[in-house]
């Protein structure tokens, strides 16, 4: 018989899908039973002494020192604790029920008959149930650790069953799009990746820390913003109804920390969420968190230093050593000192035929350059036309080369300095070469994590850097920035000499916490539209 002709609870997919609905059924029916009998399936009035995580026996020492159900004394210490039900070993008349608390930490409740109250109701819970426990701790003939129960109660009756048996092999939720779109279902099954989110937070509340102790303030900028600008990234955008007025999310922090600077904050910095308007990637997503700082009176040669210092800092902090693993890179050392190299000598190494012409100050070499590359269109590997190559600055040559022959390559960290001037609106020359400014890009994995520099002050500078970004615009460029007239003005005011930085922290979490995906350490990533067709038909009486 063909899939046409089949009856549609002969696939698998509507087999499961009729097999969830009558499992809700059943408990939507339970749940009915409880409250006939006066119980409220949704209590909140039983009071936990104790976490799983913190009760005596988690050590070999503290479990020998329990004792057996058979010694256990009229004066034992009660412990009352509560968890969610993972599984019922049924033995006749005796129940064994397993909890587990916050960070995975489980305990097993030993459940007798004579306790009829609590048996009784243990026959009503269902696996994904909260439920609560009152009784002494002791340790089994197969020296475990349980709690003999005296008094159970149910706090949350789950009316949607979990998938699979959590507690044995083989219970993995395979579905990815499901574990990142459900990510309550894929913390209930897998609990570690909770401890990826713990990590997380140890790793801002370390970055905060390290700034507080070096005097710079934390503050918060705005996140709706009538212009666009301190990054090259497209925005989103938004209307304001009682103004009439079309805003932007943020794509940057910075000019308004700089406008902070110029109000005479010497040292500033926000940890904060950033919005653009770009696709999806292992590395990206629209929404991701960044710190940036400035600190007046430096440069970005002193951030140098300090990015080494916060980066070993909190990964000895945080892994006790700074040499670490990531995915299948091994021995990544982030102790100092760091590579520190130009842009046209990580290209000159991997293109040694290319005329890059590393500390060259000459004009020329835009011309020999450009020539080169369209006379070995092979070698430079530049998926770009004569015409448009014709039109390249000398800057966006070599950085095109630079992200198709260096970046990848990149996994150590490395400082990558010396970027052009065309592609750094915000930046100040440098005094060697105005073609290029004083700024760097950190690199790990062959991607890049960190990025600072020299901020410029000069107004009537910055006032024809905006310029250019709006022939930039009118050219094609949808990630131009706009001209924010209101930070030239601040500039005039006068702003000290500046260093600056940003530095990705999902990025930095995935680095320090081996996880190979942005999605894995954001807890509600970015993803495409449910099929509400298909999550409809799960709703109970469908």
């Amino acid at each position: 018989m063909s899939d046409q002709s089949a009856s549609p609870l002969s696939r698998p997919e509507a087999t499961e899908r009729s097999d969830l609905l009558g499992q809700m059924q059943e408990r939507q029916r339970t749940l009915q039973r409880l409250r006939d009998q006066g119980i409220n399936p949704y209590a909140n009035d039983f009071r936990i002494d104790r976490q799983i995580r913190d009760l005596p026996g988690a050590t070999d020492e503290e479990l020998c020192a329990l004792p057996t159900e058979d010694e256990i004394p009229p004066d034992a210490p009660r412990y009352a604790v509560a968890g969610r039900l993972l599984q019922v070993n049924d033995m006749g008349k005796a129940r064994f029920l397993f909890l587990r608390g916050d960070g995975g930490a489980m305990v097993q409740l030993y459940l007798r008959a004579e306790v009829q109250e609590a048996f009784a109701l243990s026959k009503l819970l269902h696996l994904g149930d909260f439920v609560g426990a009152r009784g002494p701790l002791f340790r089994t003939r197969r020296n475990k650790r349980a709690l003999r129960v005296e008094q159970l109660r149910l706090l949350t009756k789950s009316l949607r069953p979990l998938p699979g048996k959590v507690l044995q092999k083989g219970s993995e939720l395979q579905d990815v799009e499901l574990r990142y779109r459900q990510r309550y279902v894929d913390m209930i099954v897998h609990p570690e990746v909770a401890e990826v989110f713990r990590q997380r937070a140890r790793i801002i509340s370390y970055i905060r820390r390290f700034f507080d102790e070096r005097g710079y303030v934390e503050c918060e900028t705005r996140m709706l913003l009538q212009t666009r600008g301190g990054a090259a990234a497209r925005p989103f955008r938004t209307h304001h109804n009682a103004l009439g007025l079309d805003l932007y999310l943020r794509i940057a922090t910075e000019l308004d920390l700089k406008r902070l600077v110029v109000g005479g904050m010497e040292r500033v910095y926000e940890i904060g969420r950033i919005f653009r308007n770009e696709g999806l990637s292992r590395f990206h997503n629209p929404e991701f968190t960044s710190i940036e700082f400035y600190q007046a009176y430096a440069t970005y040669e002193d951030l140098m230093v300090l990015t080494e210092e916060l980066l070993s800092g909190l990964c000895l902090a945080l892994r006790g050593t700074t040499t670490i693993d990531y995915q299948q890179h091994r021995g990544i050392e982030l102790r100092p000192p760091y590579r520190r190299a130009t842009i046209r000598e990580l290209v000159q190494q991997a293109l040694p035929e290319a005329p890059v012409a590393p500390g060259s100050t000459d004009p020329a070499d835009e011309e020999r350059l450009r020539r080169w590359v369209l006379e070995h269109p092979a070698a430079a590997g530049l998926d770009r036309g004569p015409a448009d190559i014709a039109t390249m600055s000398y800057g966006e040559l070599l950085v095109a080369l630079f992200e198709r022959h260096v970046e990848q390559g990149l996994i150590q960290p490395t400082f990558v300095t010396e970027f052009p001037l065309e592609l750094s609106p915000l930046s100040r020359r440098s005094e060697r070469d105005p073609r290029f400014v004083d700024r760097f890009e950190l690199f790990v994995i062959g991607k890049e994590l960190c990025n600072a520099f020299s901020e410029l002050n000069d107004p009537l500078d910055q006032r024809s850097r905006f310029e250019d970004q709006l022939r930039a615009r009118a050219r094609g460029d949808e990630e131009a920035m706009d001209y924010d007239e209101d930070f030239c003005r601040a500039l005039e005011y006068g702003m000290p000499p500046t260093a600056g930085e940003g530095i990705g922290i999902d990025r930095l979490v995935m680095l320090l916490c081996n996880q190979p995906s942005i999605r894995d350490v954001i807890p509600f990533p970015q993803l495409r539209p449910e099929d509400r067709g298909e999550a409809h038909k799960e709703r109970v009486g469908t």
